[in-house]
């Protein structure tokens, strides 16, 4: 247990006793008190932590809430706690003050456990899988996918550390009607070079990016125009097999470049060639909620939504608007749709015993989740255990204008271009400074400037400072030392309290980030806690003439050292000892 989750359980137990023992003397009726919380005041002029707890007694014990703390506090005990006193406030709140012995034991508690600190067993081995970026193969990524990619892998990374089971996964989209219409792009540009454009147009729904052309030609140095007397199955067959590795060998590149190294990449065709797709045809069609219709199979997506929504208090009339329509699952010429694919890929994942299931989707996406989760429930599978995340739109920004194309390609900004112009790091902790359900600008400029003003330059700068700190002790033959209880109890000046506080949260803000799925939380907490170390090293001189103060102020910032380094290697930041 966390010196601070100790603490809170402390007033709890605190709390609960004195209740008890007011009972006892017949000051309070024999009822039980109601599940109360424990926070920390926004103003610490209220105290360390507060709780509500003679709030919620008011309607057991028919008194009223501040009666109510009076009696609880008359018979409130914090011998052994990491408090020193406790008032009554307000309409009946119960401020707790803490004690010097809780900076102290915080302090200590992040030095004894270093590279671990942060970590909980909150999560308790359960498996989850993370899917994210999933991006088309049939082309480069995009702003999108760069950050679904940050937010995807830092997300992992911090459920990790919450002491989940953790399985990153890329879906490669390498069958259905993308890869023919790949193939078809494909086959069209490698005509083009021996006909002409004009011979062989090239379909206004096909793909036009250079990358195809390139591809193109590619093939043609190989083969030349030897595939121009092959079937049309011959010659796209060949141009895929050719270029579709090609093109995942660039994704595997670049996002490795992004520090983002998946536990598997997925290919959807396993899906078409184990029997998977059919498998989920068969179960809703036993189940009565697939139908055939103009030679395709249809899965009843309308009925299924209907009953959901009903089922969760919307109205006939709302659900109306809706305009629900059933989905295909099996096209008219044989071959299943995106859909279809895509249920029995979430049903294998279930197969695969993860317990949880989070997807890192474009906002566009917004429409589809609702009828996965029903799709799921269809088939016995539970939409419980899908999760998924939203990520929205992405501007790019350069001296207060909307970036839109490459400076060296003079195409849209893809993330290969975003990692050529901006480091790893900027991207990754720019990408995760708001959650993923908020739209966001990028300052390309701000991201490469080593000032103050950039956010990651700023914390791994406080990182590098303190080192700097620990560097000129060394120089001077001075010594670090461990320090006894009594002298880090010697930390009391307001600026190495606030610090220290803000330090023993770091656990708790790792389980909140990993449970509200919001890496986000993470980055900033790195910035506040850089702020709070600028912040403490202009107040308190740490190099001081009172030796065990100096080194009480030296394990601070040691520990202050040891949670900026976990914090930004949760986010795959680097952290530099000097700059």
């Amino acid at each position: 247990m966390t010196t601070i989750a100790l603490a809170e359980k402390q007033i709890q137990d605190s709390i609960l006793a004195a209740l008890q023992a007011a009972i006892a003397n017949g000051q309070l009726p024999n009822e039980t008190l109601p599940e109360f919380v424990i926070e920390e005041p926004k103003d610490r002029a209220h105290g360390d932590f507060a709780t509500n707890a003679a709030m919620l007694g008011a309607r057991a014990f028919h008194m009223p809430p501040r009666k109510i703390a009076e009696i609880l506090l008359e018979n409130l005990s914090l011998e052994n706690t990491y408090f020193e006193k406790a008032e009554v406030a307000g309409a009946g709140f119960i401020n707790f003050f803490l004690a010097p012995s809780f900076y102290g034991n915080a302090v200590s508690e992040i030095l004894e456990k270093g590279v671990n600190y942060g970590r909980s067993t909150i999560g308790n081995g359960k498996k989850v899988m993370v899917e994210f970026v999933s991006a088309n193969p049939t082309g480069p990524m995009h702003m999108g996918n760069a950050r679904g990619g940050a937010i995807g892998d830092c997300l992992a990374s911090i459920m990790e550390a919450a002491g989940f089971d953790v399985w990153r996964e890329f879906y490669v989209n390498d069958a259905g009607n993308q890869i023919e219409k790949f193939g078809l792009s494909l086959d069209i540009r490698y005509q083009q070079l021996f006909k002409g454009e004009e011979a062989v147009p090239l379909p206004e729904d096909s793909y036009h990016g250079d990358d195809i052309i390139e591809h193109a030609q590619n093939f043609a140095k190989i083969h030349g125009d030897s595939y121009l007397e092959k079937d049309e199955k011959t010659r796209r067959d060949a141009l895929v097999a050719y270029a579709l590795p090609l093109n995942l060998e660039k994704m595997h590149k670049d996002l490795e470049k992004y520090r983002i190294v998946y536990d598997q990449w997925f290919l959807e065709s396993s899906l078409h060639q184990n029997g998977d797709i059919q498998e989920i045809v068969n179960i809703l069609q036993d189940k009565g909620l697939a139908y055939e219709k103009d030679g395709a199979i249809w899965y009843k997506n309308a009925e299924v939504m209907t009953k959901k929504l009903l089922a969760e208090g919307k109205s006939q009339e709302d659900i109306d608007k809706l305009e629900l329509k059933d989905d295909v699952l099996i096209r008219a010429n044989g071959n299943p749709t995106y859909f279809a694919a895509d249920i029995a890929y979430h049903r294998n994942k279930y197969m695969r015993g993860f317990e949880t299931c989070i997807d890192v989707w474009g906002a566009d996406h917004h429409g589809h989740v609702a009828r996965m989760k029903g799709a799921l429930d269809s088939i016995g599978v539970g939409g419980e255990h899908l999760e998924v995340l939203l990520v929205q739109l992405v501007r790019l920004m350069r001296n207060g204008e909307i970036v839109k194309m490459s400076k060296r390609s003079g195409k849209a900004i893809q993330l290969a271009d975003l990692l050529d112009e901006v480091p790893a790091d900027a991207a990754r902790f720019f990408f995760n400074m708001t959650s993923a359900t908020n739209s966001m600008d990028f300052d390309l400029g701000l991201a490469i400037e080593e000032s103050s003003q950039n956010p990651v330059y700023y914390v791994q700068y406080a990182h590098a400072r303190i080192c700097s700190i620990f560097r000129k002790l060394e120089s001077e033959g001075i010594s670090v030392r461990k320090c006894t209880k009594e002298e880090l109890t010697l930390l009391n000046s307001s600026e190495e309290k606030e610090l220290i506080r803000f330090l023993a949260s770091f656990t708790s803000e790792i389980i909140s980030a990993a449970l509200s799925r919001d890496p986000a939380k993470i980055t900033r907490y790195s910035i506040e806690l850089a702020t709070l170390f600028h912040k403490f090293y202009n107040g308190c001189r740490v190099l001081c003439d009172d030796e065990p103060l100096m080194q009480a102020r030296l394990s601070l910032c040691n520990a202050a050292r040891i949670t900026l380094k976990n914090a930004l290697t949760l986010l795959k930041i680097t952290v530099p000892e000097s700059m």
